[in-house]
């Protein structure tokens, strides 16, 4: 039972509370979940930080993108900034939870519950997100390779708090694309996912990001995949030797939603359909948002 509640207004003011033993929390959609479930009892001192204004930024920067830790999944995937460069991230929000659940789930608390099943987490990792955590000890900035260390682990420490992400401008000829093995349209949680991030210049892929969410430990690149597409013109063979590679690369578990095997043999089917996805986008075709629903089939 929680037996502290402090709301704060500002950055300090919730760090003074997490100094003194205080869980940060922002929409809170996990958490109480979680309790619910009996997976972890609730804190016994919880400080809010939805009133953190500072905290809520979602601009264009530099190109790039700047996420507050408070920014909700409902305005990302409604962001035209999002869904005209960072396209993937889009198709991730637009399928996280429910409606209620986008319209008060954070970005900063999918990121720090550290989920390998998390959809976002493929699109911020493809795009090169670095995150920016505080302490009364000051700041300091670490990618997300380096801040996931295991299902629902960080290397942040208890004090620190995520004030922001940074996401760097996409070159130009880049597309990318988020795809989630659906069984349902809402309350899903992705028993298989994969991020593609493709640039094409010149008629070849130039670059190339593959993602796996759901079938690791954390969320990952697959640097197999991303060889097998980069130098080709994107076609079937290319293609196809990249999903081959991200099966072979992913390690997945056997759970209540989906063996093991059942896992390893969607990660090529839905790994093909991001690729392609992203290839369509990179060479300036469009595809509907959210790309799960688009290449259903494909």
């Amino acid at each position: 039972m929680t037996r502290s509640f402090t709301s704060a207004t500002t950055v300090d003011e919730a760090l003074e509370a997490i100094v003194a033993g205080a869980r940060p929390v922002a929409g809170g959609t996990d958490l109480v979940v979680g309790a619910r479930q009996g997976k972890a009892p609730l804190p016994e001192a919880v400080v809010a930080i939805d009133r953190i204004d500072a905290l809520r930024a979602l601009d264009d920067h530099e190109g790039g993108l700047q996420l507050g830790a408070l920014a909700t999944h409902e305005a990302i995937e409604h962001s035209e900034i999002v869904r005209s460069r960072f396209t993937a991230l889009a198709d991730a929000s637009a399928i996280v939870g429910s409606h209620a659940t986008r319209a008060n789930g954070t970005i900063g608390g999918n990121v720090m519950n550290a989920s390998p099943a998390m959809d976002t987490g493929g699109p911020l990792l493809c795009f090169g997100a670095m995150a920016t955590l505080r302490s009364a000890a000051g700041e300091r900035t670490v990618s997300l390779d380096d801040l996931w260390t295991g299902p629902g682990a960080t290397s942040a420490s208890d004090e620190e708090l995520l004030l922001r992400l940074d996401v760097p401008a996409p070159l130009p000829g880049t597309g990318s694309a988020y795809v989630r093995l659906e069984y349902r349209r809402q309350m899903e949680i992705a028993v298989v996912g994969a991020t593609a991030v493709i640039r094409i210049e010149g008629g070849s892929v130039a670059d190339a990001r593959i993602a796996i969410t759901a079938l690791a430990p954390t969320i990952r690149r697959i640097d197999d995949a991303e060889r097998a597409l980069i130098g080709s013109d994107g076609d079937a063979e290319a293609v196809g030797a990249a999903a081959r590679a991200v099966a072979a690369g992913s390690a997945p578990i056997g759970d209540v939603r989906a063996s093991a095997g059942y896992r390893s043999a969607m990660a090529e089917v839905v790994a093909r359909r991001a690729i392609v996805g992203a290839l369509t986008r990179a060479r300036g075709d469009e595809i509907r948002i959210p790309a799960s629903d688009a290449l259903y089939g494909a």
